[in-house]
């Protein structure tokens, strides 16, 4: 026998046993080197010996005590900087700090399964699917309404790659909310993002839930965000009702749970409308409420040393606001859309609230509900001059932008004489303008009321406010 006969056979010998390798290694795990915690500040763990991404799930675990979750949020040098979504009640120092490693994803179509090709499922992953709807969950997704597990979801990454601005669809089409004072005056556009600033005690809860309830969206999801544990349920069951609650989400964080969960719930909720929005629905995202989301993200970043700036934001605050909200909004290539409502709150009713100042810098349009309004019992109390919806004129013809031009400026004129009618020093005929406005004012102000349990269809506010100003 010639010398290499079998060297065909020798080959395939070889490369069989390379493929064996390469099976192996694949399935083989990294080393994870487990830190110890060395320092608790406050809000802040401190940790040593362990190097992980900022944004990784950690695990502290303590002898005799449950693992302790935490989410690593900066580093200094060799030290993790790490915030707990639980209590850290029992911890002690030398206690371990394990990183827990990424959950896998299903893989998209078109790409495969590489984890590490797919740099949004390294972190967080939560629940997603048809099975959240008409369920209350809280941030880490797990069912607050006592209805049992969740079924037909999957976990999928809460990272997600921003939508190139070129690719989305531009608001063209209007959404009937049902509220005819929006309707008529600040007529929203599907896929727009609009903050309702107020402070506190105006109703802006009974107006999240009139447009939960009268909104034509396909699914509706309510991020309720740092507010008080017991309007949770009340919102719920009094406000939401069944009628709106069969096709929501609820995600909530109450105002006792740790700031790394109230962002992660705002980012949760987010999540869910984005991941409805990308099988082709429209999705109306309700946030209660966006400044206690800027809140917590005060509360994390000075507990981790940023230097305060205006009113005490630092500026990471305002970094992370527009990534947030700009998450909303049209789909690529009409394939859905988020239409966004956040809550403002502005401190003791002040409109330059840094927070206020830069979410109108940042949303499309905003509603601003009074307490002077709430006060002399006009629900829903919107203060329709210092609010603007800034794409209703591509959303509607000529005809109903007039209309609402109109009223505006009547309403204006009025609120500028309004002195001049309560002293009596008002007389007739040497103001036309005012003349009308003073005689239309009535039937205006009875068009921008409206109860809570009524539904006020596009086209009927349209017709309405055409045949007040045309009077």
């Amino acid at each position: 026998m010639t010398p290499g006969a079998h060297t065909p056979d020798r080959a395939q010998r070889w490369g069989r046993f390379l493929a064996d390798l390469r099976d192996y290694a694949s399935m083989a795990q990294p080393l994870e080197a487990w830190g110890t915690l060395v320092r608790v500040t406050g809000l802040v763990m401190e940790a040593a010996g362990v190097r992980v991404p900022v944004g990784s799930m950690c695990e502290v675990r303590a002898a005799g005590q449950a693992p302790v979750p935490a989410e690593v949020v900066g580093f200094n040098g060799d030290r993790a900087f790490l915030m707990a979504t639980g209590e850290l009640h029992g911890l002690t120092s030398g206690a371990d700090v394990v990183p827990l490693p990424a959950p896998q994803a299903a893989p998209r179509l078109g790409e495969d399964n590489h984890p590490w090709r797919r740099s949004e499922d390294r972190g967080l992953h939560l629940p997603m699917g048809a099975g959240l709807l008409g369920r209350v969950v809280d941030a880490h997704g797990r069912p607050l309404d006592r209805l049992g597990p969740l079924a037909q979801v999957r976990n999928a990454p809460m990272v997600r790659r921003a939508i190139n601005a070129m690719d989305r669809d531009p608001i063209r089409e209007p959404l009937d909310t049902g509220v005819r004072a929006i309707n008529a005056l600040l007529t929203v556009g599907r896929g727009q993002r609009l903050g309702l600033f107020a402070g506190t005690g105006v109703g802006k809860s009974v107006l999240l839930g009139m447009m939960a309830r009268y909104t034509a969206a396909d699914v509706i999801v309510v991020g309720l965000i740092g507010e008080r544990g017991r309007e949770v349920k009340e919102f719920i069951e009094d406000i939401l009702e069944d009628e709106g609650r069969a096709r929501s989400v609820v995600v909530a964080a109450p105002a006792d749970s740790p700031p790394l969960l109230r962002m992660q719930g705002a980012a949760y909720a987010t999540a869910i409308a984005e991941h409805f929005r990308d099988r082709g629905a429209h999705v109306l995202l309700l946030m209660d409420s966006l400044t206690r989301y800027a809140m917590a993200q005060r509360e994390i970043a000075l507990a981790i040393g940023e230097p305060p700036a205006t009113k005490g934001y630092p500026p990471s605050v305002f970094a992370k606001l527009p990534a947030l909200v700009e998450r909303s909004g049209n789909g690529l290539n009409g394939v859905g859309s988020i239409t966004a409502f956040y809550t403002v709150l502005t401190e003791g009713d002040d409109p330059q609230d840094p927070i206020a100042d830069a979410a109108r810098g940042i949303l499309d349009g905003h509603v601003v509900l009074t307490r002077e309004l709430a006060e002399a019992g006009h629900f829903p109390a919107i203060d329709v001059e210092r609010s603007v919806s800034r794409v209703m004129g591509n959303v509607v013809g000529r005809a109903p932008l007039a209309a609402a031009r109109r009223a505006r400026a009547l309403l204006a004129r009025h609120h500028k004489a309004r002195d001049l009618i309560q002293l009596g020093a008002y007389q007739p005929g040497h103001d036309a303008e005012l003349d009308t406005a003073v005689r239309l004012h009535a039937p205006l102000m009875a068009l921008l009321q409206q109860d809570m349990h009524e539904r006020a269809g596009l086209d009927a506010c349209f017709a309405q406010l055409a045949a007040i100003v045309d009077a």
